[in-house]
Formats: structure tokens, C-alpha cells, sequence
């Protein structure tokens, strides 16, 4: 099989593209240029795709003996993920750039440019598994839960899933960087790189502010009284307790939270903990992993990308879905992503729309 290994320079894209070697495959790396001004050097473990990953990705190409190209999506990632991020948080949302990553970029923009040039599929260097089923390829948690990386692939449906191979989800971290020392691969200690690739410095704050600008409003209680101001409601996402800048304190002392933020008033929203917990959650923008559900499931539903899982029961109607948990959880915000188990199997994920209490 002719298959393209995306290959970031980080050291789990290294070990899958050589794991897809020794299999039998005919295996081309591939690093994707996702800035149009990229780093020289990484600023920190948060960026990736400089000039240096892009630099250690084809020295193990060569070390691996295969060919290697870097290709240009700098505009598509700026228009689908970059340029997305900024708008959903401008209506007040919180997206996971992530997931839009994987559904519009890896496995949709590069799949369809290997399938284009001949090849039958995509490798990457996710913790996730791909299990042969009776309906098709399914995709299940990977066995390193401490890495599992299946609800940034919750987007994924059956045809992608059916040209994408994660050579990793049988083995747990250590025992990846232990092989690539055996392979000699110096990249073997690189670190991770984690949080929002596009943000290396950390400071989502910051960054939105550079392109939405600066708009002052009121930060209000839950009685509608004023209790401070802010910059721009969309530096602020429900659940967040640090950074409100609040000078003057609940007169019993307890803590507040952003449980609202209302971008058509430009008003942001604090209150009690207890404000925040929610247990029914409805979706749109469904991806389905395989067959699509129909009426009410039994599920685990899981709300963060390292989050816990909640026992819940899915009521698929159309295009939506309401997800009740068995019990409430707090801070969940319109805009991330629900992504719904059975057991390990990954069903599918939706981008959450509203959140109430039944």
C-alpha cells in the first residue's frame, strides 16, 4: 500500500512513519507547512511547525530512506482554522482548533491531495486505535489513556477512516521514545508540543485581542450588578476564574466564575460555582465514526480533550443531538466538542450548541 506519513519533526510522527516502513508499505513522508511565516526555532514545547521540525522531520526521512516533501497549506490552515478560531470566539464561543485541524486539514485537505497523487492512505502519529468491526474500520481509545488522543479524532467519518492508519495506539509513550533511541533517532527526547500550535507563546488572550481589538464593557453578577470590566467579552470562556481583574469581592467571600458570556450586550457574566454545573448539552454539526445512530443511545460522552467521561444517555433527531449526563459537570461552553463512546469505540462528536439543566 502507498502510503503518506505526516511527519511534524516531533518524535511520535518519527516512530509511526518507520513503524509503517517495517510493515510493507511504500511510505513518502510528508511535513505540512500550516505558517506563511514560520519560526526559525521554536519558542517553547507549545509550537510546532517551524523551520527546525520541518529540518527533523526530513532528517529522519533520510535516516528512514524514504522520500520527503514539505507541502504548502499555509492558506488553507489560516482560512479553516486559524481564521475560524478567531470567529467562533468573537460570537462567544470556544472552539477546539484541534479537532477543525484534523477534520479540515490532515484528514481532509492532505487525504484528498495524497488520494489525488495516487496514494491509498495517510499515517500520523496519534494515540488512537483502528479496530476492524463488523460494520467497518472503528476507532478506539488508544491504550496509553494518559495520551489518548481519540477525542481530537471524534471528527473523522468512515471514509477517512478508512484510508488513515495510527500505528501508535497499541503502545504507551515511554516505550515510543525508548524506540526511537534504539532506531538512533536524535529526536528521541524532542518534546511534545501541546496546547494551540498557532499560539506558541500561550496567550490566547493576547492573541485575539491583536486581531479583534480592543472593546470595553461591563463584567456583571448574576443580579445584573456591575462588578468590573473587561477589554473584549471574547477573551473569556464559561468556567474561567483567573484573570477577571474583579476589584470588589462577594460579600461572603466565595469565588466567582464566568458562567455566561453575551456577546450581542458585550457583557460578561460572573457568579457562584454552583452556577456553572450543567447536565444536558445539545449539538450540531454531527461526525459520525461509522453508521449514524438513530433515537436514543447509551454513551460516554466526553467534553475536553484529556476530560472525563460522562455516562449519558444521546438522543440523535436529524442533524442534532441532546446528550443528558447522569450527573452534572461544570464549565461547559458553546463551541467545544462533545465527543460520544461506546466503551473504547469512538460513535461520533458534535460541536456543542447550548447547555441547560434538566
Amino acid at each position: 500500500m502507498r502510503v503518506v506519513a505526516a511527519m511534524s519533526g516531533g518524535v511520535d510522527s518519527a516512530v509511526a512513519a518507520a513503524r509503517m516502513l517495517d510493515a510493507g508499505h511504500e511510505v513518502v513522508g510528508v511535513h505540512l507547512a500550516l505558517s506563511q511565516s514560520a519560526a526559525t526555532l521554536r519558542e517553547s514545547a507549545r509550537g510546532c511547525c517551524t523551520i527546525e521540525d520541518a529540518g527533523d522531520a526530513r532528517r529522519v526521512a533520510d535516516m528512514l530512506g524514504i522520500p520527503f516533501y514539505v507541502w504548502d497549506m499555509a492558506a488553507r490552515f489560516r482560512e479553516d482554522v486559524m481564521e475560524d478560531f478567531v470567529a467562533e470566539y468573537a460570537a462567544g464561543r470556544t472552539p477546539n482548533p484541534c479537532l477543525r485541524c484534523n477534520e479540515r486539514i490532515k484528514f481532509a485537505a492532505l487525504l484528498d491531495k495524497a488520494l489525488a497523487l495516487g496514494f491509498d492512505a495517510v499515517a500520523t502519529g496519534h494515540y488512537a486505535q483502528i479496530v476492524e468491526g463488523p460494520n467497518g474500520r472503528e476507532l478506539h481509545r488508544a491504550v496509553d489513556m494518559a495520551k489518548d488522543q481519540s477525542y481530537v479524532l471524534g471528527v473523522l467519518d468512515a471514509d477517512q477512516l478508512a484510508r488513515s492508519f495510527f500505528p501508535l495506539g497499541d503502545t504507551i509513550k515511554p516505550d515510543i521514545r525508548a524506540e526511537a533511541e534504539r532506531r538512533g533517532f536524535y529526536i528521541a527526547r524532542k518534546p511534545d508540543s501541546h496546547d494551540i500550535c498557532f499560539i506558541p507563546d500561550g496567550d490566547t488572550a493576547g492573541f485575539l485581542a491583536k486581531r479583534l481589538g480592543s472593546e470595553p464593557g461591563p463584567i456583571v453578577d448574576d443580579s445584573g450588578a456591575v462588578v468590573g470590566q473587561h477589554e473584549g467579552a471574547f477573551a473569556y470562556t464559561v468556567g474561567q476564574r483567573r484573570g477577571l481583574g474583579l476589584k470588589q469581592p462577594r460579600a461572603d467571600g466565595a469565588r466567582r466564575y464566568v458562567v455566561d458570556v453575551q456577546v450581542a450586550s458585550n457583557t460578561v457574566v460572573v457568579g457562584t460555582e454552583d452556577l456553572l454545573g450543567v447536565d444536558v448539552i445539545d449539538g450540531d454539526h454531527l461526525r459520525w465514526c461509522g453508521p449514524s445512530p438513530v433515537g436514543e443511545i447509551r454513551v460516554g460522552a466526553q467534553l475536553r480533550a484529556h476530560g472525563e467521561e460522562f455516562p449519558a444517555l444521546a438522543t440523535v433527531d436529524g442533524e442534532q443531538v441532546r446528550v443528558v449526563l447522569d450527573r452534572r459537570t461544570r464549565g461547559v461552553a458553546t463551541g467545544q466538542s462533545v465527543v460520544l463512546y461506546d466503551g473504547t469505540r469512538v460513535v461520533g462528536s458534535a460541536t456543542i450548541s447550548a447547555t441547560g439543566r434538566s
